[in-house]
């Protein structure tokens, strides 16, 4: 195809509807998915571009693979490309995840029980496949280990969002006290048309969004619901998984879900394509009092993902110059050893408290584990092979 063809906001959109449609995996694999398309296939930009893209949406706050395909769609016309690349690449999981939604409630039966207690043991395999991952890639010194084990202590003892604000923060200002000299690459930035009046509009917003939810949540359900899903995309650092004790602490701690609802929907959207936040459509749409239904899925699925674009619009034309600064990648260092830490006691509660019963569900939580990490199972795979098995222990 031309190049000059797909920059409109109908082409780019299907282009990246079936990105949505295709990608399982989870980050990593979307990643990989995009770099065939847009670099090798399109030739949009170059490998060093698309790294250093790579680069700034991993050092952000938000869903990695979500904002470098947002950031891929800003630099063929803009916005409106950028939300067209957005609503393609989402739309699909959004819709599955709703639709799951919408008949989950009305599951029954011991067999029905069985299978969503099976998403549930799901849910815990994939986490500490996650875990897995990013403690051997974010944590693989001693000092960076230590502030892993400090956040699991702290959000264990603090609960609630404030100790893992606490956390984050505590995590930047030790990364800074142990901080050592990295070598920054020499990539070329990734060239978008976007005004530095735009990018501080964006910015400015951001914490707008973020400062302002607080005051008025207590007045208005509709704005508490918008400020519990922004707040858990304007702080997720290190992966789409660590966005689980955010939202946990967002819609159960408050008893908006049950944990047993919440699990069962974490361990669905492991079997879908596209990005994980679209949970949130799933979560928005059982939400126990309005919004809930079809508008509390958009609400939700639009708070959770408007902070990480807000952020990609605003870094980006100050991107190649920040990315040099020394203190910053040792701050970020630091945080992405907090959040190993905030997901280990995630894994612990609410996900092995609330999914493992009994000794044969710790065995098959264990058994789904080493298929994802050693015998590289995709996880949709996972997620109907441990259904299957829970429903005919359930049956034995």
């Amino acid at each position: 195809m031309d190049k000059r063809q797909d920059r409109s906001p109908w082409e780019v959109f299907r282009i990246f509807l079936r990105l949505g449609l295709s990608s399982f995996g989870g980050p990593i694999a979307h990643l990989g998915y995009f770099r065939h398309e847009f670099v090798l296939r399109r030739q949009w930009l170059d490998e060093q571009a698309y790294a250093d893209l790579v680069g700034l949406c991993q050092f952000l706050p938000g869903p990695a693979s979500s904002q470098v395909g947002f950031a891929l769609g800003l630099s063929r016309r803009g916005l409106s490309t950028g939300l067209a690349a957005w609503l393609g690449f989402t739309l699909p999981s959004a819709l599955l995840l709703f639709l799951f939604a919408s008949i989950a409630m009305s599951l029954t039966g011991s067999i029905a029980i069985a299978a969503i207690h099976g998403l549930k043991i799901v849910a815990v395999a994939v986490v500490a496949q996650a875990l897995w991952g990013m403690a051997r890639s974010l944590t693989p010194d001693l000092p960076r280990a230590a502030i892993a084990v400090l956040a699991a202590l702290v959000v264990s003892l603090l609960s609630g969002s404030f100790g893992q604000i606490l956390t984050i923060v505590t995590g930047a200002l030790l990364g800074l006290f142990l901080r050592r000299g990295v070598a920054t690459t020499g990539t070329v930035p990734l060239r978008v048309t976007l005004s530095h009046r735009l990018a501080i509009a964006s910015l400015i917003l951001f914490f707008l969004l973020l400062i302002a939810g607080p005051l008025f949540a207590g007045s208005n359900h509709t704005v508490a619901v918008f400020h519990a899903f922004y707040r858990s995309g304007a702080l997720v650092f290190g992966g789409g998984h660590v966005v689980l004790p955010l939202l946990s602490d967002a819609v159960v701690r408050p008893g908006w879900l049950s944990p047993a609802t919440f699990l069962a929907g974490y361990g669905a959207a492991q079997a879908v394509p596209g990005p994980l936040f679209t949970i949130s459509a799933y979560m928005g749409a059982l939400l126990n009092a309005p919004p809930n239904g079809a508008w509390g899925a958009m609400l939700a699925l639009i708070a959770i993902f408007l902070p990480g674009m807000l952020l990609v619009m605003g870094a980006l034309p100050f991107w190649d110059r920040l990315r040099r600064r020394p203190d910053l990648q040792a701050a970020m260092r630091g945080i992405n050893a907090a959040v190993v830490g905030i997901l280990a006691a995630a894994l612990y509660s609410p996900l092995w408290i609330s999914a493992i019963t009994s000794w044969r569900d710790a065995a098959l939580a264990a058994a789904s584990f080493a298929l994802l990490v050693f015998a590289k199972f995709p996880s949709w795979a996972i997620v109907f092979a441990t259904s299957a098995v829970s429903i005919l222990l359930a049956i034995a």
